[in-house]
This record gives C-alpha cells, sequence and structure tokens, in this order.
C-alpha cells in the first residue's frame, strides 16, 4: 500500500490525465449495471430503480415462450453473420491492396475517399439510401428505367432488405475498418519486404507470406471481437430503414428491445430480453477466445 501511493505521488499527474477516464467508465459503465436488476422485478415509472417487487425469472420464461423468439433469433442470426461474412474480409483485402499502391498520393487519396463515409451519421446514411433506392425517384431507379427495364421497388421486397443493409454498412465502414491494419502492415519489417524482392517473389507471394502472417495477430483480435459482438447489431440503422413490408426479415433482438422497452414501456421484459443478448455474445466472445488460444498463440486474455 505505501508502495503504490508513493507511486502516486511521483506520477500524480499521469493519474490525473487517467482520473477523467476512470471517471467515465465508472459512472457510465458500471454504476448503470444495477439496472440488471429490472430484469427481475415488475417495474414501473412510478416505482423507483431501488422499488418493484421481485419476480423472479417471469419475463424470462416469458421471452422464451414468446411466438417471435425463432425470428428475432434468425433475423438477427442472419443479418449479423451476413455482415461479418462481407464486413470482416473487405477491409484486409482493402488494406493490402493499399499497401501495395506505391504512389503515396493516390494512396492518401484513396483512403481519404474510403474513410469518409464513416463519418456520415446514421440517420443522413438511411436518407441517402432511401432516396438513391426510391421506387419513381431514386438514382438507380432512373438508371434502371432509362436502360429500358421495370422499376424495382428495393425498400418494399424482403429480398432486398439484409443486401441492402449489408453492403451500404461495408461501404460506410470499410476504409474505417482497414485502418487498424494499415497500421499493422507499417510494422511490416522493411528488410524482409526487400529480402523477398531480390529473391524474386511477386507480389501475390509477398502478400501470402509475409504481410499477412505480419498482421494475422490483428486480424485474430478483431475476428474475436467480431464473434463476441455477434448478437449486438444496433437497433438505428435496421429501425430507420424498417417498414411494415420488409418486416419479417428486419425484426432483430435490438428493435423489438426498443419497441417493448420505450415505445410499449415494458421495461422489465425489454431488460430481460437484453440481458440474454448480452449473456449469449458473451459467450461466444469466451468460446472464439478459447479457440484462438488453442489453435494459435494469439488471443485476448
Amino acid at each position: 500500500m505505501v508502495a503504490i501511493k508513493k507511486e502516486i505521488t511521483r506520477r500524480w499527474q499521469l493519474y490525473l490525465m487517467l482520473l477523467p477516464a476512470v471517471a467515465y467508465i465508472i459512472i457510465f459503465k458500471y454504476i448503470p449495471m444495477y439496472g440488471i436488476t429490472l430484469a427481475f422485478k415488475s417495474f414501473s415509472l412510478r416505482d423507483s430503480l431501488f422499488g418493484g417487487s421481485w419476480v423472479g425469472l417471469k419475463y424470462f420464461n416469458q421471452f422464451f415462450d414468446s411466438p417471435m423468439l425463432l425470428m428475432l433469433i434468425k433475423n438477427t442470426l442472419m443479418i449479423t453473420f451476413y455482415s461479418l461474412l462481407v464486413g470482416f474480409p473487405f477491409p484486409i483485402l482493402f488494406a493490402l491492396a493499399l499497401n501495395e499502391i506505391r504512389s503515396k498520393a493516390v494512396a492518401k487519396t484513396m483512403q481519404t475517399i474510403t474513410y469518409a463515409p464513416y463519418f456520415i451519421s446514421t440517420v443522413v446514411m438511411v436518407g441517402i439510401i432511401l432516396q438513391v433506392l426510391h421506387l419513381r425517384v431514386g438514382m438507380v431507379n432512373n438508371l434502371i428505367s432509362l436502360l429500358g427495364f421495370t422499376r424495382i421497388d428495393f425498400m418494399g421486397k424482403v429480398g432486398y432488405f439484409r443486401h441492402i443493409y449489408v453492403w451500404s454498412g461495408l461501404w460506410q465502414g470499410m476504409g474505417f475498418a482497414a485502418v487498424i491494419y494499415i497500421a499493422a502492415l507499417a510494422g511490416v519489417d522493411p528488410e524482409l519486404v526487400e529480402a523477398s524482392v531480390i529473391d524474386g517473389v511477386t507480389r501475390i507471394q509477398k502478400i501470402w507470406h509475409i504481410n499477412l502472417p505480419s498482421i494475422a495477430p490483428t486480424i485474430v483480435i478483431q475476428l474475436i471481437f467480431a464473434v463476441g459482438g455477434i448478437m449486438s447489431l444496433g437497433f438505428d440503422k435496421i429501425w430507420l430503414m424498417q417498414n411494415s413490408v420488409v418486416m419479417p426479415v428486419s425484426e432483430v433482438i435490438s428493435t423489438f428491445v426498443y419497441k417493448r422497452g420505450l415505445e410499449q414501456s415494458q421495461y422489465s421484459y425489454a431488460t430481460a430480453v437484453d440481458l440474454v443478448n448480452a449473456a449469449v455474445n458473451v459467450t461466444l466472445l469466451v468460446t472464439a477466445n478459447f479457440a484462438a488460444r488453442r489453435i494459435g498463440e494469439t488471443s485476448l486474455w
């Protein structure tokens, strides 16, 4: 204890700089965890956070007996796995391709162009999607009509929803997701690259045998995080893109929790559903980390 006090006294400036971040985590991450108890209570706005009668697993049983359970799980998993299948490898490929561009000016321009869409807000992003794909005035349908084909109601057919959601997300997030891989590629030993060039390896061979193994630990860590967040599908974009026609394929756990919790004021039920979702994510994270540690040497812990 004395040693800790001496350390804090000696480096008090650094600990002072760290204090706001620690306070943020405690106030906004740890203290709200008490709200989990709502899942086991019959809570209403008339009660305080500490009020309400305990009902045990009532709301968990209600969710598992719900006729919407299978649809919610199916839609959540299909969209997230589709997003993972598309959104995980493309930033890696883009970073590898960008690393091969010899002109720094061109590389920086390409990176800026692909990085910029990430800063578009979700509301604006969905607005762009709806306008571009609009049945009567949308740019895509105008082009289809100009070519002599029949206009397509993209947002009015269930078969298009997942594709629009995933590929628009790739367009928006690919540049930002590639940044971490670009940074990892910057750490590749230049002497190793020069030696491979002298040995006459092709670009494909250099990428496969030097670049990819060098960023493999980063890829594994990112994959673990991605698997651990499979059930954490944000509701904002899906909720903004939803309509009554595509509801059978667009209603996911996060939108279900939002509607039940905030729109219908079923706070306890919504908390129970979200807690189940969080438990599944933790299980997937631990499983992915265990598998990564058993297969290779890289893992979170």
